[in-house]
């Protein structure tokens, strides 16, 4: 996870700046993408409110590996505690699980699906690449094509920010391809759920993969044609230019100190 929000700046056609109110009332998709700030509660109640009014036949998380998906049944569901522990989530590295339940709650019906991948697949992909990760269908989801030069120094430069600007310079590539790994996984997560429910799916993400210009939406589409995909993000704060996402709207932000401090030994 990145210790910065990366500042957004490319433009997306049409998109639009909404309130919380119409973030619970989108339009209809097959897939709808809801971005997230990990550490933000009020962007998870945001996105539990949508998930209530979408009615989604399945759930993607970001956050959740297959596994970890299965063991979600009807029954833990309906309580928070034991649904964290039966998904090891206090160990997972990821923020409190109090401020996910109500997303798992909110569409008590829906099926769950986790696209998280091993992290020692996820090492591999900084020094190997995310083709060499992601297997037989690497080439499908664009994983072997070459970035354009201006798109590779534009997502080198936001790992650089989001890291605090303490990681060295050669690893930076690599963790592009780490987040191209995870792009990748998020839409055939998110394609074999709307395979097997009909949708409409809700896809729970960082506001990275929620981008549209080359998050989990362009790797959909080439393996969805014709199926519509919203995309959703939320910001901590006034936009730069037009952000990458079909929609977008402005929360506050969380209370977290120095993100880089742990980073940078401030």
């Amino acid at each position: 996870m990145a210790a910065l929000a990366v500042a957004l700046t490319a433009h997306a056609v049409g998109a639009e700046e909404i309130g919380p109110a119409a973030f619970s009332s989108l339009p209809a998709a097959d897939v709808v993408v809801l971005g997230e700030t990990h550490d933000n509660p009020d962007q998870h109640a945001n996105q539990a409110a949508a998930v209530k009014a979408l009615a989604p036949r399945a759930l993607v998380f970001e956050m959740l590996t297959p596994e970890q998906a299965a063991k979600v049944t009807p029954g833990l569901r309906l309580d928070g505690v034991a649904l964290g522990q039966a998904l090891g989530w206090e160990a997972s590295g990821w923020p409190d699980f109090a401020m996910y339940f109500p997303i798992f709650s909110a569409a008590p019906e829906a099926r769950i699906y986790g696209a998280a991948l091993p992290r020692d697949e996820v090492r591999r992909a900084v020094t190997d690449g995310a083709a060499a990760v992601f297997g037989a269908d690497a080439a499908t989801y664009g994983l072997t094509d070459p970035l354009p030069e201006a798109e590779g120094e534009q997502r080198i430069n936001d790992q650089r920010e989001a890291h605090c600007n303490a990681l060295p310079e050669h690893l930076l590539p690599g963790m592009v391809e780490a987040q191209r790994l995870r792009d990748a996984a998020l839409a055939r997560a998110a394609r074999q759920a709307l395979d097997d429910t009909g949708g409409p799916v809700a896809v729970i993400a960082g506001n990275g993969h929620a981008r549209t210009d080359w998050g989990l939406p362009a790797a959909f589409a080439r393996v969805a044609e014709g199926a519509r995909l919203i995309s959703v993000g939320q910001l901590e704060g006034a936009a730069t230019g037009t952000p990458p996402y079909d929609y977008w709207l402005v929360t506050g932000a969380a209370d977290r100190g120095d993100p880089c401090a742990a980073l940078t030994g401030g």
